[in-house]
């Protein structure tokens, strides 16, 4: 990579900071560097219910969850045992919900059995747990890579359709696959999991942005 493609990266990264900030929103958690493990439970719960949904609808989910006192990786898996439906139901507002409730069981499965919970996860080789979560049902790279990133503190930068747009709009690369585009980042940015946190963040606020504008 050209010194220039690399200081081209960093000085986005630098723009959107200025315009961004420390995101918001759903990020104000995302983003957060110290999480207790309950929150790093409720970021895995939620990057499975962001599946093709807006994030408001993934909000009414993951606070109906909350009321009902299940919004835990043992929670639900203890739950799903014997109420697979009702949990199908509370979850309802993020839509695909049928599948959703079946992922947030295999996922509290994988966890709990695997790693006691999230702790034991926490210490675990970020390319170990990568391909044991790309073995879960309904997880694909951009869900695994949110969920090590946000919720389990590896440093891995997550790509999705935001992230494409970005750099087709800037010009950074015409190779778009997932793998290559995931080394573009990583390569021309320092290994910094709050960097990389942000700059995703921001990268999908500013594409929202000019979603709403256009």
């Amino acid at each position: 990579m050209k010194k220039q493609e690399t200081n081209k990266i960093q000085e986005l990264y630098k723009q959107l900071y200025s315009k961004y900030g420390n995101p918001e929103g759903q990020w104000k958690l995302w983003c957060k560097r110290q999480k207790t493990l309950l929150e790093r439970e409720e970021v895995i719960i939620g990057a499975i219910l962001a599946q093709r949904a807006n994030w408001k609808n993934v909000d009414l989910a993951i606070d109906r969850l909350k009321q009902s006192k299940i919004c835990s990786l043992r929670n639900i898996y203890d739950f799903s045992k014997t109420n697979k439906n009702e949990l199908a139901q509370l979850v309802r507002p993020s839509g695909f919900y049928q599948q959703k409730a079946n992922y947030l069981f295999e996922i509290s499965k994988f966890f709990i059995q695997n790693y006691k919970g999230v702790k034991e996860a926490i210490a675990a080789p970020t390319d170990k747990l990568r391909k044991e979560l790309l073995a879960q049902k309904g997880i694909g790279p951009e869900t695994a890579d949110d969920i090590l990133l946000y919720a389990l503190d590896k440093p891995v930068f997550v790509i999705d359709e935001y992230t494409r747009r970005f750099v087709k709009k800037h010009n950074l690369t015409q190779d778009l696959f997932y793998a290559r585009l995931q080394e573009l980042f990583q390569k021309n940015l320092p290994q910094d999991i709050k960097v990389y946190r942000d700059f995703h963040a921001m990268i999908v606020l500013e594409g929202k942005d000019m979603n709403l504008n256009t």
